[in-house]
């Protein structure tokens, strides 16, 4: 089970008290050590801290309750990690170094700079994961996540960043208005991810106040905390196919000009640390296909070609190669994981 740092709960225990409950009650319901709600650096196991949001919004009747947490945090509980984003020279390589390391944090969480789902010219937008592939996303904790990232955006660039509108998977739990008066911008509901759409120019702003020097210090500890494989090329890869799949089939050729490699170079790397370009290409194929049949209710022809197939016959062969299952099958099992994890607070 994937651990995070307890920093992900920073203001859950203030939270709660002010609306008269019993915090560590909560934590113990939900499997957490209540001292992690009082420590940034303890480590607990990811589902427990999605129940107890959970459960504390169900029984409190407090349906924003992950939104009230982001109210109270901030870049200072990504520690080291907030240095190097802060001193970052542009919001793109505050991003990107965001992206890098944010593993350290939390290893499920990914942060992924996309094209504009609606295709608009001149909009960028910011997905962020926050569980492990084909896992439904807790809803008050993606509100929380998506909400704590919305803030530090702020905190970067100033409260109007011109946020063209929010995405989140899942319906809305208080009044959409709760909603668009916390992002200050419309709010759209059961999208296929949680993400933020802004003016693709936002990353070439420049931050004030950078220090090179503390920048440097700040990347060169995350590096040390980071695992050996951190260096290596397939990461990389499949974090750009993850990118580029959502405007076609990504080919060799497109990747290795995005991480300015000549393509026989990259598969000759690739196949030093023991894999391919089409066994990374499938693998991220089979994690957006799931992503996008338990979270969303698109036809499988459209989910076939946000993945890059051609066709839906072509979704259903691979489907049963990757889980032995038809499409529809892998999403009724999805959608009713998600439907027993919504429904987890209500029977508190």
């Amino acid at each position: 089970m994937p651990a995070i740092r307890s920093a992900g709960l920073r203001g859950l225990r203030e939270t709660i008290t002010s609306l008269g409950g019993d915090a560590d009650h909560y934590a113990r319901l939900g499997g957490l050590d209540p001292a992690a709600l009082d420590a940034d650096d303890i480590l607990m196991p990811d589902l427990a801290a999605a129940t107890t949001l959970e459960l504390a919004a169900a029984d409190l009747g407090c349906p924003d309750l992950g939104l009230r947490v982001a109210e109270h945090q901030d870049l200072s509980l990504l520690g080291p990690l907030a240095l190097a984003i802060q001193n970052a020279p542009t919001v793109a390589e505050a991003l990107e170094c965001t992206s890098r390391y944010l593993f350290l944090h939390a290893p499920a969480m990914r942060l992924t700079l996309e094209p504009d789902p609606d295709g608009i010219d001149g909009v960028a937008a910011l997905r962020y994961d926050v569980t492990a592939p084909g896992v439904a996303p807790p809803p008050q904790g993606t509100d929380l996540c998506l909400g704590s990232l919305h803030r530090a955006i702020r905190s970067l660039v100033g409260d109007d960043y011109d946020l063209r509108s929010v995405d989140l998977p899942h319906p809305p739990l208080a009044p959409p208005a709760t909603y668009e008066a916390f992002f200050s911008a419309p709010v759209r509901f059961d999208r296929p991810s949680a993400l933020l759409r802004f003016p693709s120019s936002l990353r070439q702003v420049r931050l004030t106040g950078s220090d090179e020097l503390v920048r440097q210090l700040a990347l060169d500890h995350l590096a040390e905390q980071s695992p050996a494989d951190a260096a290596l090329l397939a990461p990389r890869v499949r974090s750009t196919i993850d990118q580029l799949l959502g405007t076609g089939a990504p080919e060799i050729t497109a990747v290795a000009r995005v991480l300015s490699l000549h393509p026989r170079t990259l598969q000759r790397r690739l196949a030093d640390e023991g894999t391919s370009f089409a066994e990374i290409l499938d693998a991220v194929r089979a994690s957006a296909a799931r992503r996008y049949l338990v979270t969303t209710d698109l036809p499988l022809s459209q989910v076939a070609g946000l993945i890059g197939l051609s066709e839906q016959s072509a979704l259903t062969r691979a489907s049963r190669r990757w889980w032995d299952q038809t499409p529809r099958a892998v999403r009724r099992a999805g959608v009713a994981q998600g439907q027993r994890l919504v429904a987890l607070g209500q029977e508190s």
